[in-house]
């Protein structure tokens, strides 16, 4: 599966159900850049798994709804809620690890 471009007018409706895994970026990021290939990769890999894209440029309110203050950041979702963030390109083996436990967490206890 491919990413998805998350902007303000289809955020709320991607989120809502399932595991998501948001990677907000810019295109003169340099660990954004390292890191996109891995997001990609992932999102080739899971493919029960939604992945999206926020670019931080293009949609500033979106970033500033999130507080971001530093890219990449990687936010997880899972059946609407968020459940993880954290700015910093990681490397795969981590995301993969971040993807399983999102797989075991129950968020409706």
């Amino acid at each position: 599966m491919s990413t998805i471009e998350i902007t303000q007018d289809n955020h709320d409706e991607l989120v809502k159900d399932g595991i998501v895994l948001i990677d907000v970026w810019a295109s003169w990021c340099g660990p954004c850049k390292a890191f996109g290939p891995i997001f990609e990769e992932a999102s080739d890999v899971h493919t029960d798994i939604k992945f999206g894209k926020i670019n931080s440029d293009e949609q500033q309110e979106l970033s500033a709804d999130y507080g971001i203050r530093s890219i990449p950041t990687l936010i997880i979702y899972k059946d609407g809620e968020p459940v993880y963030s954290k700015p910093g390109a990681i490397p795969r083996m981590e995301l993969e690890r971040l993807i399983e436990e999102a797989k075991k967490l129950d968020v409706k206890a």
